[in-house]
C-alpha cells in the first residue's frame, strides 16, 4: 500500500527510576514509531536580504536548562527537527553581527515553527530580544489537529479522569461510540475497557471506522490490537499535552486510516514539583434515577499525585506519577419482566395472547400425550394443534394453565433461579448488587542530556480487578446470584535516543513494548451446583449435555426474550504483545528540510476463549409462542455448546516513508513525501485455523 501527501503553506518509584538511569547511561538504542516533539527552522539573514552561512543557533529549554545548538548552511537555513515538548529560547548569532534572542516559544507535540531573523550589524555584547506572542501560529505544516494542553485537560471535569472522554473536542471526531462495555464483539469478546472502565477511545474521526484511530504514548503504540481501542490511559495530572491528528497526515504517519492520537506525558525540570489530588463521589451526593423505585450505593474516590525534578541538573531528570481507583456502585438492573407469581404456578391466563403457538412436531406431540392423555385416548395431542385458544376447540392447554406434570425436570429445578416479581407484579427490579472495582496505575519517566545525545524512558504499569453482578457483555445473566470478575493488566516499556550529527543532521532511534492481557467474565457466582443436580441428563454416550469445563459447572445459562439467569458462559482471556522500533533521520540541505525513515513492528495476540463450554440454552417463544411456556415445557428454541481452543494470531508490519519540507520562497513553503506500507495478513503460530 503507497501513501502520498501534498500540502502548501502560507503564512496566515526509586527502583525503576535506577533501572530507567541505568538503561539510558549504557546508550540503549531505544521508543516508538512517531515524533513527540515539534521543530523550529528558518532562515538567517543581514539587513541587506543576503543570507548568512554558518550563523550559530541555540534552543535552551527553560525548564530544564538542556540546550541544542546546530548552524545555519549555505542558503542561511537552520532547522531543530526534534525538539521535545515545552518552552525554548533561542538565540541566534554571527561573527560580526548583534545576537538574536527570541524568548518563550512553545513547542507542542508534532508542530512545525518557522523563526526567521534577521541580524543587526553590531556588538556581540548588543543583543535583540523578541518576546514570543501568546498565539502562536504555525507556517510550515499542513498536517490538520487540534493540541490538547494540560492546562485544558485539567480545568474541564472529567468523569473517571480519561483523556478519551476530550478526543470530541477535536471538529470531525463523533462524540459517541458504538462500541462500549456492553458489546459483545466474537468468542465472547467485549472491548476492553482501560483501566476497568475508562472510555476506550474506539470513535469515529472524520468518517472513518471507530477501530481505525492509531494511540500513542510518547510516540510508543499504546493501543489493544483486538479492538484497535486504547490500552494505556496515563494518569491525567502526568499528561503534557496530546494531539488528535485527523487528517493531511505527514508521510512519517501511517498504518492508520481514521485519527493519530499522541499523548506525551510531562518530564522533570531544574525545579522540583508535583501535586496529590482526591476526588469523592457518593451515595449522599447523588440522586435517584428517575426511572429507578431505589437509589444505589455509589462510593468512588480516585486518588494520587505526581511528582519530579532534577536527579542531576541541567543533565538528568525525573517525573513520577500514581492514581488509584476505589469504586463501589449499587448497579441498577432497570426493569426486568418477570413471570408474575400465578405464572410460576403454571397459570399463564394472564399472558394468553402470547399463546399462538402450535405443537410442532410428533415427537412434542407424543410427549405431551403421555403426560396429559387419559388411557382410553393415549393421542388426544396432535400435530399442529393449538397450544391456546380462548375456546380450546380443541387446545393443549385449556385456561391456558400448564400443568406441573408436563413440567420439564430442568425447569422445575432452575425456576428457583428466576427472581420473583417486585414491582407492579410482573417485574423485578434492584440496585442493592454492587459492581466493585480496583484500580492502581504508575507512570515514570527519565530524561537524560548525555554524550550520546537526549535520551528519555518511559514505564506505565495499569492493573486493574473488577467483580460485576452482571457480566451481560460475556452473556451472563442480567440478575442476581451470577457475577463475574474481571481483570486486566497494562504495560508500556518506551526508550528513545536522539543524536545531532553535525549541525544540520539529526538522528531518531527508538523501541517500544506493549503489553495487554485481559481477562473477561470469569465465573464466580453460581458455580458449585452440577447439571446433573438440575436434571439435565449428562455424560459421553448419551443424548444430554458433555461438560466441557466440569470444573467450572454450575447453574444452566439460560437466556428469555427479556431476561438471562445463570453462571456466565463466556470467559475471554487474551495476552497482546507488540514490540515496535523505529529510525528517524532528519538532514538540512540547502533549502530542503528532509526526513526519511523506517518502522517495524511485530504483534501477537494470544487468545483462549472459553465459550459456552458447558452449554446454554434460548428460549424465544418458537414452539408456544411465548418464552417462559417453552421453558416450562423445555422446548428451547436452540442450544449451544462450543469446543473452542486457543488461538495465537501473529503480524509483522513495515513501514518506509520520505519527506521533504521545500520553502520555495520566505511566504511559501511546499510539504511532500512518499509512504510505504506493508501489513501483511495475520497467521496463526501453530497454522490452525479458525473453521465452522
Amino acid at each position: 500500500m503507497k501513501e502520498y501527501f501534498l500540502g502548501l503553506v502560507l503564512p496566515c518509584p526509586r527502583s525503576i527510576h535506577l533501572l530507567l538511569i541505568l538503561l539510558l547511561l549504557a546508550g540503549l538504542p531505544t521508543v516508538a514509531r512517531a515524533d513527540i516533539g515539534g521543530s523550529i527552522s528558518g532562515t538567517v539573514k543581514d539587513p541587506s536580504g543576503s543570507v548568512i552561512p554558518k550563523a550559530t543557533i541555540t534552543a535552551t529549554n527553560s525548564d530544564t536548562g538542556v540546550q541544542q545548538l546546530v548552524a545555519t548552511n549555505d542558503s542561511g537555513v537552520y532547522s531543530f527537527p526534534d525538539l521535545p515538548v515545552g518552552h525554548y529560547n533561542l538565540e541566534i548569532s554571527a561573527t560580526g553581527f548583534r545576537p538574536y534572542r527570541r524568548a518563550s516559544i512553545k513547542i507542542d507535540v508534532n508542530s512545525a515553527f518557522l523563526v526567521d531573523a534577521v541580524l543587526e550589524v553590531g556588538e556581540s555584547q548588543e543583543a535583540i530580544t523578541v518576546e514570543e506572542s501568546p498565539v502562536q501560529a504555525e507556517t510550515a505544516s499542513t498536517q490538520m489537529g487540534e493540541v490538547i494542553t494540560s492546562e485544558n485537560v485539567t480545568a474541564l471535569p472529567l468523569n473517571g479522569r480519561s483523556y478519551t472522554d476530550l478526543l470530541a473536542l477535536q471538529p470531525g471526531v463523533m462524540p459517541v461510540t458504538t462500541i462500549t462495555s456492553s458489546t459483545v464483539q466474537g468468542l465472547g469478546q467485549s472491548v476492553f475497557s482501560p483501566s476497568g472502565g475508562l472510555n476506550p477511545g474506539t470513535v469515529s474521526i472524520n468518517g472513518q471506522r471507530e477501530s481505525a484511530n492509531g494511540f500513542l504514548v510518547n510516540g510508543a503504540d499504546a493501543e489493544e490490537t483486538g479492538s484497535m481501542a486504547a490500552a494505556i490511559i496515563p494518569n491525567l495530572d502526568s499528561i503534557a499535552e496530546f494531539r488528535i491528528l485527523s487528517d493531511n497526515f505527514d508521510a512519517e504517519y501511517g498504518k492508520y486510516t481514521g485519527g493519530q492520537i499522541n499523548v506525551i506525558t510531562k518530564s522533570g525540570t531544574n525545579q522540583f514539583h508535583g501535586d496529590a489530588f482526591e476526588f469523592l463521589r457518593n451515595t449522599d451526593l447523588d440522586a435517584r434515577n428517575y426511572f429507578s423505585p431505589t437509589r444505589g450505593e455509589f462510593i468512588q474516590n480516585q486518588f494520587g499525585g505526581t511528582a519530579g525534578g532534577p536527579i542531576v541538573r541541567n543533565k538528568i531528570f525525573f517525573f513520577s506519577d500514581y492514581q488509584g481507583t476505589r469504586q463501589i456502585q449499587g448497579t441498577d438492573t432497570g426493569l426486568i419482566p418477570v413471570p408474575t407469581m400465578a405464572d410460576r404456578t403454571g397459570n399463564l391466563l394472564d399472558q394468553a395472547s402470547s399463546l399462538t403457538g402450535t405443537v410442532s412436531g410428533q415427537n412434542s406431540a407424543t410427549q405431551l400425550s403421555k403426560d396429559l392423555c387419559p388411557s382410553s385416548n393415549p393421542a388426544c395431542v396432535t400435530v399442529g394443534e393449538a397450544y391456546y385458544t380462548p375456546t380450546c376447540s380443541p387446545c393443549v392447554f385449556p385456561n391456558a394453565v400448564i400443568p406441573q406434570s408436563v413440567w420439564s425436570t430442568p425447569a422445575l429445578n432452575l425456576l428457583q433461579y428466576i427472581p420473583s416479581p417486585n414491582y407492579q407484579g410482573d417485574e423485578f427490579t434492584t440496585s442493592a448488587y454492587k459492581q466493585i472495582l480496583r484500580d492502581d496505575k504508575i507512570g515514570e519517566r527519565v530524561d537524560a542530556n548525555t554524550r550520546w545525545g537526549t535520551i528519555f524512558g518511559y514505564y506505565s504499569l495499569d492493573n486493574y480487578t473488577e467483580n460485576n453482578p452482571y457480566p451481560t457483555a460475556q452473556g451472563g445473566a442480567n440478575v442476581p446470584g451470577f457475577n463475574g470478575l474481571y481483570a486486566g493488566r497494562a504495560q508500556l516499556a518506551d526508550l528513545g535516543a536522539t543524536k545531532t550529527i553535525g549541525t544540520s543532521a539529526i538522528n531518531e532511534f527508538h523501541v517500544s513494548y506493549t503489553r495487554d492481557a485481559n481477562d473477561l467474565g470469569k465465573p464466580a457466582g453460581g458455580l458449585g451446583v452440577s447439571l446433573a443436580s438440575q436434571g439435565f441428563v449428562t455424560g459421553a454416550g448419551t443424548l444430554g449435555i458433555v461438560p466441557l469445563a466440569p470444573q467450572n459447572q454450575g447453574v444452566e445459562s439460560v437466556n428469555f426474550s427479556n431476561l438471562t439467569i445463570g453462571s456466565v458462559p463466556n470467559e475471554f482471556h487474551q495476552i497482546n504483545n507488540e514490540f515496535g522500533l523505529s529510525d528517524n533521520f532528519s538532514k538540512i540541505a540547502g533549502a530542503h528540510s528532509i526526513k526519511f525513515g523506517a518502522q517495524l513492528e511485530y504483534e501477537q495476540i494470544d487468545t483462549h476463549p472459553f465459550a459456552d463450554l458447558n452449554g446454554s440454552y434460548n428460549f424465544f417463544g418458537t414452539e408456544t409462542g411465548l418464552d417462559f411456556a417453552d421453558f416450562l415445557l423445555g422446548i428451547a428454541s436452540y442450544y449451544t455448546q462450543n469446543d473452542l481452543r486457543a488461538f495465537y494470531g501473529r503480524n509483522k508490519y513495515v513501514g518506509l516513508y520520505a519527506q521533504d519540507s521545500w520553502r520555495v520562497r520566505p511566504d511559501l513553503t511546499l510539504n511532500y513525501g512518499l509512504r510505504w506500507d506493508r501489513i501483511e495478513p495475520w497467521y496463526e503460530k501453530n497454522n490452525n485455523k479458525i473453521t465452522f
